[in-house]
């Protein structure tokens, strides 16, 4: 145990400050999807889905939280051989600093890893949001999350969890979404 031991008030206000950090300078995130917020805008929202490898196959989600306004398109390309790697992936997308950091925080977990090792994150970051702050009885999976594990705080407020798994749920998705082209 480490001899200089953090106050639960301190630890939230580390994670808190991490998650602000994550939202103000958002690692992948590019402009490419319709901004449906604007007025007038199609509600479509098809945007046109190209690799800029040419050894993988894109893939495209749009995700929207009504409750919210929170709304993220998820593209990725995955390499086309196995096993099948998350290559490349990016996101466009407005909404609260919950989103944006669970975002930029997600593109650094997964970006370059097996598409089999980043569902395995998805589904242990989605464990970390039912804990209802409890966080994961497993000592390897919370390290697994890397900086993902600030979010344990978000998980005590149902209406927040949408928040953090947005971006989640458009990556696992849009990597369906590859796999399926590639058939």
């Amino acid at each position: 145990m480490n001899d200089v031991a953090m106050s639960g008030g301190d630890l939230e206000q580390m994670y808190q400050e991490v998650i602000l950090e994550a939202a103000r300078d958002p690692h992948g995130k590019e402009h490419f999807a319709p901004d449906l917020a604007s007025e007038g805008a199609s509600q479509a929202g098809e945007s046109t889905i190209q690799a800029s490898h040419e050894y993988c196959t894109p893939g495209e989600s749009h995700q929207f939280n009504p409750t919210c306004g929170d709304e993220a398109t998820v593209h990725v390309e995955v390499s086309d051989s196995e096993p099948h790697t998350i290559e490349r992936l990016v996101w466009d997308g407005h909404g609260c600093s919950i989103s944006q950091a669970s975002l930029s925080v997600m593109v650094d977990l997964v970006e370059g890893k097996s598409v089999d090792e980043a569902m395995h994150l998805a589904e242990t970051f989605h464990r970390l949001m039912e804990s209802r702050g409890k966080g994961l009885d497993d000592e390897a999976a919370e390290e697994s999350l890397e900086d993902g594990i600030v979010f344990q705080g978000v998980s005590r407020y149902p209406m927040r969890i949408k928040c953090a798994l947005l971006g989640w749920e458009g990556m696992k998705d849009s990597v369906a979404k590859a796999l399926a082209a590639k058939s």
